[in-house]
């Protein structure tokens, strides 16, 4: 550590954040080192060390020979500030190194509203901006994460996507990046060849036309490029690599647990849910494999609480089987094990009994929709008897508090559907008073509503999104009609939704005003205290964009959108047949009732889709 920076620490909020330094973080001898990887979380410590797929692919790429691999956050903004009245550029933490002195510089990328704090850590950095400034190979730009499936808004910026899961293919990149820099290749011949590698994406191989209406008029691959980008997929997850000596933090983190992820992908087809289109095929974990895993990482970390993860952990077939294994242990050991992402259509009293002896917390459940005609139309499959059935089983057993969240703006929304939502939440209500073993307790329902923003790859992927100021009415209304002291109500102010939208949707028009915000002042927008949207419109405004074009105009069936080159296995002729089934409010059944010919099977070369 640097004279400098420890003079700064004792002046910033959780100096943890900044020194590194905790049990189990990879160090090297750099007289060993080829290649040296400064991978990136656009967000805080917190909330970076909280992320499974940065664990996987920073132990993946420690176990190559020649390969040192550092993690670099997003510093808050008492550090920013004394960095530059300091001129103290972007470190990394295991050898507190500039991050400018790195060959690669890898972004994971999950939410639109980092990419402000992309732009913010190049520049604390100190490296160029715009790939087409950064020349050679050092300081190469890559970046993969969900957001990646449509990556034009950042195509100024990084120099090549890595689409899908990295375990595999983010060896394949190193280790042509490291034959590249012995051979002394150019920037554009390692490009060239990054992109035969299946699943990179390189924008500048790409031109981008438009029509006088402001849409695309043809995506030209240039370069020998290929037409489509085929994302990439693990097939045999038991095979794959997983951290089970993960880097106990040294601050409190937002999930200061250890997580054990049960399997990819999503069997219910939620036709609003990115994830569960761009993650698919599913693909599972043995049990046995999952309780080795879970007993070396709890030794390894001397952490005493575990998380089951994954899109809908009660829609794991091995869970029962799991459970009775892990349980014991946990019990003799102390420790905590908690399954998250419930459905209320599975939900187990029994498990969650055993799971939960000593305290019972509070239940989740998303029904996303208060009617069941929109929850058809959304193809939630999850009827209001299940929703009720489920809650009157959690109370009957003890549980007195339960989190709903449902989205407000969503296609085909009526006001009825709107004030669904309370009466469902009235009916709750009821099968506490019908239900609870001890009243005394008091319930609480706490209520939550999101801004529904629409997402590539899914069958929502052309909607319209409503404006801001309609989205306040309705969430309005809806409180208007919560009548009981037991109801708490939150919803999500609109303009941070909005953005999202843009960026969600957004072609590489939109980098110019990524780049200006952030010279406004933008960053850290996931966080209330830092977000500003005058910083956006101003940047929007000055920029000739208008943000409409990306989010109530809505997108038509036959126009060409800015991600068509990105193929994440799901056809968008099934996305268009999903989406004529939801305008008539019918639903198709999850995996496990029949395969519904998405076409994410293509990506498995051994087996079906193992739902």
């Amino acid at each position: 550590m640097t004279e400098l920076l420890k003079r700064i620490l004792p002046t910033v909020q959780k100096p943890a954040r900044y020194t590194g330094g905790e049990f189990n973080e990879i160090k090297k001898n750099l007289e060993d080192i080829r290649v040296r990887v400064a991978f990136c979380f656009p967000d805080t410590y917190e909330i970076g060390m909280s992320n499974v797929g940065m664990r996987i692919l920073y132990g993946v790429m420690n176990e190559m020979d020649g390969v040192w691999c550092e993690r670099v956050f997003t510093p808050w903004g008492d550090m920013e500030q004394a960095m530059k009245e300091n001129s103290l550029p972007l470190w990394a933490l295991e050898s507190q190194d500039p991050v400018k002195d790195f060959d690669m510089i890898g972004f994971t990328i999950g939410y639109e509203m980092s990419y402000s704090n992309i732009l913010n850590m190049l520049r604390l950095a100190e490296v160029p901006l715009h790939a087409s400034q950064r020349h050679g190979l050092r300081n190469m730009v890559f970046a993969g994460g969900v957001c990646t499936f449509n990556p034009e808004p950042l195509a100024d910026f990084v120099d090549f996507f890595s689409l899908g899961e990295g375990e595999e293919s983010t060896v394949e990149i190193i280790s042509l990046y490291d034959k590249a820099k012995q051979e002394s290749w150019s920037k554009e011949q390692f490009l060239q060849e990054a992109a035969k590698i299946d699943g990179v994406y390189v924008p500048s191989f790409y031109r981008h036309e438009y029509n006088e209406d402001g849409t695309l008029a043809a995506i030209v691959p240039l370069n020998g490029a290929p037409k489509t980008i085929t994302k990439r997929i693990i097939e045999n997850l038991d095979k794959s690599y997983y951290p089970t000596k993960m880097i106990v933090p040294s601050t409190e983190i937002v999930h200061d647990r250890a997580n054990l992820e049960v399997f990819r992908g999503c069997i219910r087809g939620c036709r609003f849910c990115q994830a569960g289109f761009s993650c698919r095929p599913v693909r599972k974990k043995s049990p046995d494999l999952l309780y080795r895993q879970a007993v070396e990482t709890l030794e390894n970390s001397g952490i005493n609480e575990i998380t089951l993860s994954s899109l809908s952990t009660s829609d794991y077939r091995g869970l029962r089987e799991l459970t009775d294994e892990m349980i014991p242990y946990c019990e003799q050991n102390r420790v905590s094990l908690s399954v998250p992402s419930l459905r209320a259509d599975n939900f187990s009293r029994e498990l969650m009994d055993r799971l939960q002896t000593v305290r019972k917390s509070g239940l989740t459940f998303a029904p996303e929709a208060g009617t069941q005609r929109l929850r058809d139309v959304i193809n939630k499959n999850l009827t209001e008897d299940e929703i009720l059935t489920t809650c009157a089983n959690a109370f009957a057993g003890g549980w007195s508090n339960v989190k709903l969240y449902f989205m407000l703006g969503l296609p085909t929304e009526t006001d009825e559907d709107v004030l669904g939502i309370a009466e469902l939440v009235y009916k709750v209500i009821q099968a506490w008073k019908e239900n609870a073993v001890n009243r005394k307790r008091g319930l609480r329902v706490h209520v939550a509503t999101a801004y529904f923003v629409p997402k590539p790859h899914t069958p929502f992927q052309w909607e319209k999104q409503i404006t801001p100021e309609e989205y306040l009415r309705r969430c309005k209304l809806l409180k208007s009609h919560f009548y009981s002291k037991s109801v708490e109500y939150d919803y999500h102010a609109p303009d941070l939704s909005r953005l999202e939208a843009v960026f969600a949707r957004g072609d590489r028009r939109l980098g110019p005003v990524i780049e200006e915000a952030t010279k406004n002042g933008a960053k850290l927008d996931g966080w209330d205290e830092y977000f500003n949207n005058s910083y956006w419109l101003d940047a929007f405004e000055k920029c000739g964009i208008d943000p409409d074009f990306y989010t109530v105009r809505g997108y038509s069936e036959d126009e060409i959108l800015p991600w068509d080159p990105i193929d994440v296995g799901v056809s968008k002729k099934f996305l268009l047949r999903e989406r004529k089934q939801a305008y008539a409010g019918l639903v198709t059944p999850d995996c496990r009732h029949g395969c519904a010919g998405c076409g994410a099977n293509k990506l498995l070369k051994e087996a079906l889709c193992d739902a």
